[in-house]
């Protein structure tokens, strides 16, 4: 690695330090001062926080998820072992032929004719959500509605019991706290117990749908494809494993940064009767969405593994195997990419986003979370016009996962 670098392109922050959890933007304005790759030194690599420069290395084949064949990655520690067999056959961790061979399989559960047949189940559930706490006046959204709504997409999705929905948001939450890169060794004993529990359950899942195949995901997943080709029980539950910790975490922080966002943008009188206009119109509405997710995203980091040696730029080179760090939470802020790249503007003319990545691992599921993402919206402002965020609102101490800790609103019963 090319690592000549000098307190002009070098930062030191660290990334559990509060203030920086509290608002990383400050950060990323730094960044985009400095102009071009920035090295972070407590992390100790190259990062882009320039809009045009990560979605080209998200596109680019000569950067990959994982590290050139030459240079395979140290295996986890031992108290690791069930943690990595969940994820040894993640799409996330997978690149072509493999990644391909599996994600055709998963694409077609989200094509969009079939993510459009869940509207009705979608707004059915937000409904019933708002109906149990609606008379009380206040709530905290993130475990009445945030949570449960994507949460029973996912079983539907997946075809396993409402009744496991609280397992499987512990078996959730203790295992992509491994992803922060700051996870204690006592959180990864967590997170390895945890997977060996979720796998567990997969496989008995399994064999009952073998039996009884029904018309989800892991059905799907289960049944030859039209060559008669088949996946192994593993890359399924590694399928169904990822789709939880993945969709439905950032799924859950993003309604709620979105909810904390518009409360704050459009307060009540006139801001929030423009906000109720928005969201009445489906384009309108789909347009506040993108611009919640360019805003405020819950993922802000992407590794990349250089496959060759790479420049950067003029005095940045990469080696083959060094890892850049893609900070999408900067490049949605990038000033050279979008007008008032600070200010929430949901009818700008230059919208856009990198929050659900870009290239062959493109979020799988983006058409189901920009679904659920604006049914959810429109459902919780339109059955609660009054709605405002009360109290003080921290985030998670999770900068890879930006999600709120709580968010407690209140409104005219």
């Amino acid at each position: 690695m090319n690592t000549q670098h000098s307190p002009k392109n070098t930062i030191r922050q660290d990334p559990r330090q509060p203030e920086f959890v509290q608002n990383p933007y400050s950060l990323y304005q730094q960044m985009h001062d400095m102009a071009g790759p920035v090295f972070w030194e407590d992390y100790g690599f190259w990062c882009l926080a320039d809009f045009a420069s990560v979605n080209a290395v998200l596109r680019d084949r000569r950067f990959a998820r994982l590290p050139p064949p030459d240079q395979p990655l140290a295996p986890l520690p031992e108290h690791m072992a069930e943690f990595s067999a969940a994820e040894k056959h993640s799409l996330l961790a997978l690149e072509p032929p493999d990644h391909t061979r599996l994600r055709k399989r998963v694409n077609r559960a989200f094509v969009n004719r079939q993510v459009e047949l869940m509207t009705a189940d979608i707004e059915a559930s937000a409904n019933r959500r708002i109906d149990a706490f609606e008379q009380d006046g206040n709530v905290e959204l993130l475990s009445s509605y945030a949570t449960p709504i994507p949460l029973s997409v996912i079983t539907q999705l997946l075809g396993v019991p409402d009744s496991a929905g609280d397992r499987l948001i512990d078996w959730s939450h203790a295992m992509v706290k491994v992803y922060t890169l700051t996870q204690t060794p006592e959180e990864e004993r967590q997170a390895n117990q945890a997977a060996g529990e979720f796998r567990a359950f997969l496989r008995t899942v399994i064999t009952d749908k073998r039996s009884q195949p029904g018309e989800d995901l892991l059905s799907h997943l289960i049944a030859p494809d039209p060559k008669g080709e088949t996946l192994s029980d593993d890359e399924i539950i590694s399928v169904a494993i990822l789709l939880l910790n993945a969709g439905h975490e950032a799924t859950v922080h993003q309604l709620g940064n979105a909810v904390h966002t518009l409360t704050r943008q459009y307060p009540l009188g006139k801001p929030r009767q423009a906000l109720l206009q928005l969201l009445a119109d489906p384009a309108s509405a789909d347009a506040v969405v993108n611009e919640c997710m360019r805003f405020d995203a819950p993922l802000h980091l992407f590794m990349r593994f250089a496959q060759e040696t790479i420049e950067l730029s003029a005095d940045v080179t990469l080696q083959a195997g060094d890892q850049v760090g893609l900070l999408l939470g900067a490049a949605n802020r990038c000033p050279q990419r979008f007008s008032q790249a600070d200010t929430f503007m949901p009818l700008r003319q230059d919208a856009g986003n990198l929050s659900l990545g870009a290239g062959i691992h493109f979020c799988i599921g983006a058409p189901l979370a920009r679904l659920e993402l604006r049914i959810a919206l429109q459902v919780l402002f339109s059955r609660l016009p009054t709605l405002i965020t009360t109290g003080t609102h921290e985030y998670l101490d999770a900068y890879h996962f930006h999600g709120l800790r709580q968010l407690e609103l209140s409104w005219q019963a």
